[in-house]
């Protein structure tokens, strides 16, 4: 199903509304302007398997956008607001795309983009150079299309290890009334998401889940709240306000959840909460525990990539019993690998494979990525180089990133593990862990952090953390040295970007 099935049913039903503002983009008008957005394209000349690119802040009208490439076999490919002009003009020229759309609001951005895109809209305002968006619909017509292929996202990694990715699955071989897409087919059953379901969406639209995770709830006939941004007070006030059923969030969002005073979090009605949703990075235990006593056993968590090729999940009740675990498989086999590609077992970490009977993605225009995320011997066994173990009982437990880990004496440190025990430390707002060479261990542990309001970040802070590290973990674990900033370089969905700490190290290096 799709928004045209409930806009058929019931066509004034909210199909999203903006929690700052309240705009509200009811199914009928979700229905009709995707309708009529698909016909433009169309007569622009896209067809199935080309690619439409989507520059935008968390408006409805990327929905709209959303749904005309996938009631019309295109490709949609929803761009980080964030990223500089270069590194927008790098993605939708990577990407192939045929049409741009961006909204108005990052117009600043827009005016530096080199791009060779022969069709380009813009809504929420006046931008140069491109044709105004609602006039273009009002122009289309809204005749029903001959044929609705599925259509599906093409997605870049955040590019918190490099340079992003394009990730390209193959198009579903289905119509888009039909039943069998991936998304609405893993995740609706799994979090009971139905016609009565109010999801709020606290994340950035371009991010694959908040995308995706929007699109299942327009499949199953519910409502989609979403945030312009995410703001702790905010949520909670969304929550009680539209009764909302369901979210998502990240560990981080949690994080300033807890840190709210709890007179703030007390004042606010979330019982109609039945069901939280948290991936995208490790959850603390800490953190997880706290969320569990706070809000009740909604808590459920899943391990899944932007690439799609396999997926774990576990309830409230379960992590309970494994503390740390993000479950056992919802999508694929699991498979733990050591350097040499040999399976290990139980408690042994290594790199974390999904045995699918195909393979679900490819990443776009770089062939030799693609065959590097293959197993030497197991060609469906594929990986996104994240690294883990598993239990007796197969429950999976993640230890970081294969590009973060350190080795420093020859001895693995998973900077995850001390970013976690500093996770809920009152001096700290933020702190991400980093390896920089070392000439006598090979590398060394360095942190980097973000005092909490009011706190300031001196060596007597970094003595305290320092000793607050070493009676709780191994020695060999404890930061080196600890460099204070404003802020760190998370993406909004709450990924640190190890790459640009790494930069920033190199500068403290050179002012040394």
């Amino acid at each position: 199903m799709y928004p045209g099935t409930w806009a058929a049913q019931d066509p004034d039903k909210p199909a999203l509304i903006m929690s700052g503002s309240g705009e509200v983009l009811t199914y009928g008008e979700l229905d009709e302007r995707s309708l009529r957005l698909a016909n433009h394209l169309r007569a622009r000349g896209l067809g199935a398997g080309d690619v439409v690119a989507l520059l935008s802040d968390n408006r409805p009208e990327s929905y709209e956008v959303y749904w005309a490439a996938l009631r019309s076999g295109l490709y949609v490919t929803a761009v980080n607001s964030h990223l500089s002009a270069p590194e927008v003009s790098y993605i939708v020229s990577d990407c192939g795309a045929k049409a741009l759309v961006v909204s108005a609001a990052l117009a600043g951005t827009v005016a530096d983009l080199e791009v060779d895109v022969a069709e380009r809209l813009a809504f929420g305002g006046a931008v140069p150079g491109y044709d105004a968006y609602d006039a273009a619909l009002a122009q289309a017509g809204a005749e029903p299309l001959p044929e609705q292929p599925h259509g599906d996202d093409l997605l870049y990694s955040s590019g918190t290890t490099g340079r992003p990715k394009g990730i390209k699955p193959p198009l579903p071989q289905i119509a888009v009334d039909e039943p069998g897409y991936l998304y609405p087919t893993m995740f609706a059953p799994s979090y009971g998401f139905d016609q009565s379901t109010v999801y709020l969406s606290p994340a950035p639209v371009y991010h694959a889940a908040p995308l995706r995770f929007g699109g299942v709830i327009h499949t199953v006939g519910g409502t989609l709240v979403m945030m312009e941004h995410f703001d702790a007070e905010a949520a909670l006030a969304a929550i009680e306000e539209h009764r909302v059923t369901h979210t998502q969030m990240v560990p981080t969002m949690f994080v300033r959840l807890l840190k709210l005073p709890a007179e703030v979090r007390e004042k606010y009605d979330v019982s109609s909460l039945g069901c939280v949703v948290h991936a995208a990075a490790p959850c603390p235990v800490d953190v997880k525990r706290k969320m569990i006593n706070w809000l009740g056993p909604v808590l459920h968590e899943y391990y899944a990539s932007t690439e799609a090729n396999g997926a774990t999940a576990i309830d409230a009740e379960t992590w309970l019993a494994h503390p740390g675990s993000v479950g056992r498989p919802l999508l694929g086999v699991l498979h733990i690998v050591d350097e040499e590609g040999a399976e290990l077992g139980p408690g042994e970490v290594g790199t974390i494979y999904f045995e699918r009977e195909a393979r679900t993605f490819s990443y776009h225009n770089d062939p030799d990525k693609t065959r590097a995320t293959e197993h030497p011997e197991h060609p469906g066994w594929t990986t996104v180089g994240d690294l883990g173990y598993l239990d007796e009982e197969g429950f999976l437990y993640l230890t970081d990133r294969k590009a973060f880990m350190i080795i420093s004496g020859g001895v693995n440190i998973y900077p995850q593990e001390v970013e976690d025990l500093f996770t809920l430390h009152p001096a700290v707002a933020d702190i991400g862990v980093v390896g920089v060479p070392d000439e006598d261990m090979g590398e060394r542990v360095v942190a980097f952090v973000q005092p909490a309001d009011g706190v300031t970040g001196d060596d007597a802070l970094a003595a305290e953390l320092t000793e607050y590290a070493r009676a709780r973990i191994a020695h060999y674990k404890v930061p080196r040295e600890i460099h204070f900033r404003a802020d760190l370089p998370r993406t909004p969905t709450g990924k640190m970007v190890k790459g640009k700490l790494r930069e920033a190290y190199r500068d403290v290096a050179v002012g040394q």
